[in-house]
């Protein structure tokens, strides 16, 4: 079995390496092909790619070599990251258990309030600064101004599969009552029905919308909602391999351990 392992760690770390490369080479193409909104997280990709690296590294060298400190020293940094991984997937299952969508009479989109979601997520998105960053990533994107080019009878809008940020950031809520002039024009001549504040933020210019609406807030919250429940569940995977090769990187350091304690033959006598 001892054997068996280190060169199953071996060959494992290998491709793990390979795999932490093209994730440091990606993070690098993200830095140069995408704008400054996204370029953001170039630095936690490339960290992470750094980090799988050294782990795959020093785990390689230790089953390559069969040298007992170098696999104890990859266990240890494999048992912390599983215990990271651990930790941050029941976070993230407990962060992103409460918010949904609602029904929209007459249409097949739904509408977000911010109030339905973890107290997490509301606190992050109604700090100024990092809604400030976050709404200038929304203003240049084209969530909003292409939604006349894509829908362009009501009929057609109507029946549109909006994503969260859509329903959110790019059309007042429906309970203001402002007829759709097209998918991205409202007439706001009408006295809003509703009594939501979202209704008196709205505005048609490109720039305003509904960025500062809390529909907009909760549209961003069920889009990290459905981010976060997919790395979750990602991780729980990663979570299930990562174990199996702990278990198999503390079989060859047992036997690397069992090498290192062999004593030379006596003479015969």
């Amino acid at each position: 079995m001892g054997s068996t392992s280190s060169f199953v760690i071996r060959w494992i770390n290998f491709f793990t390496m390979i795999l932490a490369l093209l994730v440091v080479g990606f993070g690098f193409w993200m830095s140069t092909h995408n704008d400054e909104c996204r370029r953001s997280l170039t630095i936690p990709v490339m960290g992470l790619g750094g980090v799988i690296f050294l782990i795959s590294l020093v785990g390689f060298l230790g089953a390559w070599k069969n040298i007992a400190c170098l696999l104890w020293a990859y266990l240890i940094m494999l048992f912390v990251v599983l215990v990271a991984i651990m930790v941050f997937t029941v976070l993230a299952f407990i962060i992103t258990n409460t918010g949904k969508g609602h029904s929209v009479p007459g249409v097949s989109y739904k509408e977000y309030r911010l109030q339905d979601y973890n107290s997490w997520f509301i606190k992050q998105l109604n700090d100024t600064e990092k809604w400030t960053r976050l709404r200038s990533c929304l203003v240049k994107s084209d969530d909003c101004n292409g939604l006349s080019r894509r829908y362009k009878t009501r009929k057609q809008y109507r029946f549109a599969e909006l994503t969260p940020i859509e329903s959110g950031c790019c059309r007042p809520p429906a309970e203001c009552g402002y007829p759709a002039l097209n998918a991205s024009y409202f007439d706001l001549s009408y006295h809003p029905v509703g009594m939501n504040i979202d209704c008196k933020l709205y505005k048609n210019m490109g720039s305003v919308r509904c960025y500062d609406c809390d529909s907009c807030k909760a549209g961003v919250a069920q889009y990290m909602k459905t981010e976060w429940r997919v790395v979750a569940i990602f991780n729980v995977v990663l979570f299930v391999i990562l174990s199996f090769v702990y278990f198999v990187g503390c079989c060859a350091r047992r036997n690397a351990g069992g090498s290192d304690s062999k004593v030379p033959g006596r003479w015969q006598a």
